[in-house]
């Protein structure tokens, strides 16, 4: 069976949308913060952590799926790389999401050569064991007690479906994609969504919502990744596409390079935005926890956030050029996607 074709060149929305998410995690992490309720987390069922796992597993795939980039390059020292990647770009972890990756990292060389070569059979085997998840109550023990907060058996599948998109995936789906029922259908569940989160803020809401309904949904768990939080955060996708196209012009303007560069460099910044989110909670504690001082530090963090990324980029570049023709570039250690 031949490998299937990866569409070359990099496509900005990727680094658009996982710009935002890592704002978005800044934001979400600052205790009694109101700018946070702008975030999509307080209007849907998802937020910006499905956002960033799928697309950290669609590049990580266009990265090193590619023909021109040879998956062997990656799977003949797949410690090397792996090393590369967490090497400092992992030090400050203080959030969930991370001890995720990590293990999404490590185990993603055996899923790539699967995906490459027999890809719904990897697809396949990612939501059985979503499912048997679900069924065994599957997790891994975090110390000193508990479980893992992200579960990385149910987690797993949305890493696995970004690669798998972007190995082939968005192509066979680009039918449905493009019909204007499965729009009517995802602009409908995310009205649905919208109206249910609506009842956790409004209390007298919440009784226009059937007793039966409440018993059908509820809880909306996020350790497992809900099935409810997966459909939301591809009912996003779906009107992201139809409305924001791969040749979209304002992907090249100045308003949105600020989070297109932060995208790029997606595990920096992340950890960055978990410092800055501790930085922030600080300065609210100590010295005001106004609403001014909200919005400045809330402001503050992302410029200092695009001025890192912007930064990174001009360091990267004069690094390349001082280097030359002395040696070839090869896969970026960022499975994430960084300068994919």
């Amino acid at each position: 069976m031949h490998a299937p074709v990866v569409t070359t060149g990099r496509d900005l929305r990727l680094d658009l949308f996982r710009g935002i998410a890592l704002w978005l995690i800044f934001l979400d992490h600052i205790p009694s913060n109101l700018v946070a309720w702008g975030t999509i987390r307080n209007y849907g069922f998802s937020d910006a952590t499905e956002i960033f796992v799928f697309v950290s597993g669609y590049t990580a795939a266009f990265v090193y799926g590619k023909e021109e980039m040879n998956i062997l390059d990656f799977l003949k020292q797949p410690d090397v790389t792996i090393v590369e990647a967490l090497l400092l770009k992992f030090k400050p972890a203080n959030m969930d999401v991370l001890p995720l990756y990590i293990i999404l990292l490590l185990l993603f060389p055996p899923i790539l050569w699967l995906l490459r070569y027999r890809s719904a059979l990897a697809l396949g085997a990612s939501v059985l064991l979503y499912v048997l998840t679900w069924v065994f109550n599957w997790n891994l023990p975090s110390y000193p007690s508990g479980h893992w907060y992200f579960n990385p058996f149910a987690w797993q599948l949305l890493f696995v479906f970004g690669a798998w998109c972007a190995l082939g995936g968005a192509q066979r789906l680009s039918t449905v994609l493009q019909s204007r029922v499965t729009l009517a259908i995802a602009v409908a569940y995310l009205l649905f969504a919208f109206v249910i989160t609506l009842t956790w803020y409004l209390p007298g809401v919440g009784q226009y919502v059937p007793h039966w309904l409440e018993e059908l949904i509820y809880p909306i768990d996020k350790v497992n990744l809900d099935v409810l939080r997966f459909a939301h955060f591809l009912a996003l996708a779906v009107v992201t596409v139809w409305f924001v196209p791969r040749d979209w012009p304002a992907l090249k303007s100045r308003w949105a390079w600020p989070p297109i560069v932060c995208g790029q460099h997606s595990l920096e910044i992340f950890c960055l935005g978990i410092f800055l989110s501790f930085a922030a909670h600080f300065a609210m504690v100590e010295v005001s926890g106004a609403v001014w001082m909200q919005f400045l530090v809330s402001g503050l963090g992302i410029v200092i956030m695009v001025g890192v990324a912007a930064l990174l980029t001009w360091y990267k570049r004069a690094e390349e050029r001082s280097a030359g023709s002395r040696r070839k570039k090869g896969p970026d250690a960022d499975l994430a996607g960084g300068e994919a």
